[in-house]
């Protein structure tokens, strides 16, 4: 018997979510994918199929901000920087995708980063 490695249970539970959430264009979709080193978040209309608004540690507007912090403190920039390109796009709402991620440590610091930049979920 075959172990299920971590990603993939990851993997597992995020489409498990997934069936039950989708982004509407009135309530799109914040969704975060979490690398050992970088982290990215965008926001969603899966009627539409479009990216409103992305950021992540790799932006080049975000890049000079990252250096000196640790991983959370970037997740917290991160979310900031979503939810004022969110804004510009007329996104005052969003519901949260951790991706199968548990809600800890950078997850969580997005996700407080993204509602102290003024997205409600």
């Amino acid at each position: 018997m075959a172990r299920i490695k971590r990603n993939q249970a990851r993997k597992r539970r995020h489409l498990r979510v997934r069936k039950r959430i989708s982004g509407t264009p009135d309530r799109p979709r914040l969704n975060v994918f979490r690398s050992l080193t970088e982290i990215y978040a965008q926001v969603i209309d899966d009627e539409a199929g479009i990216t409103l608004a992305s950021a992540s540690t790799i932006d080049k507007e975000l890049r000079g901000k990252m250096d000196g912090l640790n991983k959370s403190e970037q997740a917290a920039l991160v979310g900031k920087a979503v939810a004022e390109r969110a804004a510009k796009q007329g996104v005052k709402t969003v519901i949260f995708d951790r991706g199968g991620y548990r809600y800890i440590g950078r997850i969580k610091a997005l996700a407080d980063g993204a509602r102290e930049g003024g997205l409600e979920f």
